[in-house]
């Protein structure tokens, strides 16, 4: 008798079920992963963003006039306008809101795509950071881009 060889079909089977637990359990922490990077992307063109305003403060002696358009409010006309700055898919929009004192302002990152649900990132002129992170008004507890404040 010749023997065979090769897999059996209960062999076959259990090889499937073991990839689709491990993929069922890393495709979620991949996702996470995916989104958390694309938030610090976003912090990091915030961070630019206000580089880049300071650099409009020191040439015109405020913070007026740096959005599109020469307006206060709106898609910034000193700094790309979306993240990641260094081309991909665009994850946040990037907008300038400057105060009723042109000496203020309030950048903000708002997510698109994938991202959207993430939270609006915001960093403001005083320094103040804050993470919308359960997408209702920014509130104490939002005041930080920590996971916990």
């Amino acid at each position: 008798m010749k023997r065979q060889s090769g897999f059996t079909l209960i062999e076959l089977m259990i090889v499937v079920a073991v990839v689709g637990i491990l993929a069922g359990i890393a495709w979620p922490s991949y996702l996470n992963h995916v989104r958390t990077a694309s938030r610090a992307d976003a912090q990091g063109a915030l961070m630019g963003l206000a580089q880049a305003m300071e650099k409009h403060y020191t040439q015109n002696g405020s913070y007026a006039g740096a959005a599109a358009g020469g307006k206060d409010d709106g898609a910034p006309e000193i700094f790309p306008t979306q993240a990641p700055l260094d081309g991909g898919t665009a994850r946040y929009n990037l907008t300038i809101t400057v105060g009723s004192d042109p000496s203020t302002y309030v950048l903000r990152a708002s997510p698109i795509g994938a991202q959207a649900g993430d939270g609006n990132l915001e960093l403001h002129s005083s320094g103040i950071r804050a993470w919308d992170r359960d997408n209702n008004d920014m509130d104490a507890t939002d005041m930080c881009w920590s996971k916990s404040c």
